[in-house]
């Protein structure tokens, strides 16, 4: 079997980490594969770029080829900063997404890594196909793209060729699949614990902070937020929540939707999640106190709310995040 062809897209401004994390990764598939016996060469990697240079984030000259035949086109992100001119920005960007919109043609299987999900767009793959980026970019992809079903919470989408991940990070979870499918799902589970990568993640919604999301023109829902992370265990009442804003209930879903992008009780389920979350981080607090806490008087109720956000149950969350040397608060009883 001939080597698998993957070229990762650089270009001016991208993130160098970016540009190496997946080959770097599958070079240690090799390394583990051939550990374990005589094995054909897997992968044939380069960087390639429709440029002659390229200055890649923090000033990082990048050696760059010619853009050329492929399996697998990677499109790294890059530093998308809140003043950043995203318009100016994909426009000096022509010649790449030019290069992704042939190379697709010719069908090549295109992966954006974070932000890159964005000049894959300018080269108008993902309209009416499922994609993900970054969490914390969410909203403005979707408002830039409303043809693309965005699928913030998930880690890594495929649709029709097309791949997407989530932020940064998220090229080891689509690295480690594509090992799977090559190597096996031995060679991946060994290389991941190697590389000290987490090759059992399906969502990015642990690493959510709606704090730092931009909140511009929602000033209706952001009312709305905080009244409920006010009354977090309160329980809740859509006609009192709409009779507490002076509007009927059809008006709030919609003022809220149009604005947030869920509903009411969707964002309450989320914030009681992420402060169940801080909890099984930082306490030893048992499961059943955290779910009361948090507004949940059926321990099992909560349990499955929270796995359906954050991909694990309570106790295997607090497994793998409780913070070594924290503190329980006065009157907390101990976790069993």
């Amino acid at each position: 079997m001939s080597a698998l062809r993957v070229g990762v897209l650089a270009y001016p401004g991208c993130f160098a980490s970016e540009v190496f994390g997946v080959p770097d990764l599958l070079t240690m598939a090799t390394h583990v594969a051939a550990a374990r016996g005589p094995v054909e060469p897997a992968y044939e990697t380069t960087v390639v770029s429709p440029r002659r240079r390229v200055v890649a984030s923090g000033g990082s000259v990048l050696d760059v080829s010619a853009v050329r035949p492929v399996d697998v086109l990677i499109v790294p992100g890059f530093e998308l900063s809140p003043t950043l001119d995203l318009d100016a920005t994909l426009a000096s960007l022509g010649p790449e997404v030019a290069s992704i919109r042939a190379q697709a043609a010719s069908g090549t299987a295109v992966v954006s890594i974070c932000v890159g999900a964005f000049l894959v767009a300018e080269a108008g793959l993902l309209g009416g196909r499922e994609a993900t980026t970054s969490w914390l970019f969410a909203d403005r992809f979707a408002r830039r793209y409303a043809d693309v079903r965005l699928r913030p919470k998930k880690l890594v989408v495929t649709d029709q060729g097309v791949t997407t991940t989530a932020a940064f990070s998220a090229m080891y979870d689509f690295a480690l699949q594509l090992i799977r499918g090559h190597h096996g799902p031995r060679i991946a589970r060994s290389t991941a614990r190697i590389a000290l990568v987490d090759d059992a993640r399906s969502t990015q919604a642990p690493y959510v902070d709606t704090e730092l999301i931009p909140t511009v023109g929602r000033e209706f829902s952001l009312s709305v937020k905080r009244w409920l992370d006010q009354h977090l265990s309160a329980r809740y009442d859509l006609p009192a929540l709409a009779q507490e804003f002076h509007v009927s209930t059809r008006t709030l879903l919609r003022r809220f939707g149009e604005e947030a992008g869920e509903t009411p009780l969707a964002y309450l389920q989320a914030v009681r999640v992420r402060r169940a979350r801080h909890l099984l981080e930082t306490t030893d607090l048992t499961v059943a106190t955290i779910a009361a806490d948090v507004g949940y008087r059926d321990p099992g109720a909560f349990s499955g709310i929270f796995a359906r956000h954050t991909g694990r149950r309570p106790r295997e969350y607090r497994a793998m995040f409780h913070r070594l040397g924290s503190r329980q608060g006065p009157n907390r009883q101990p976790q069993m």
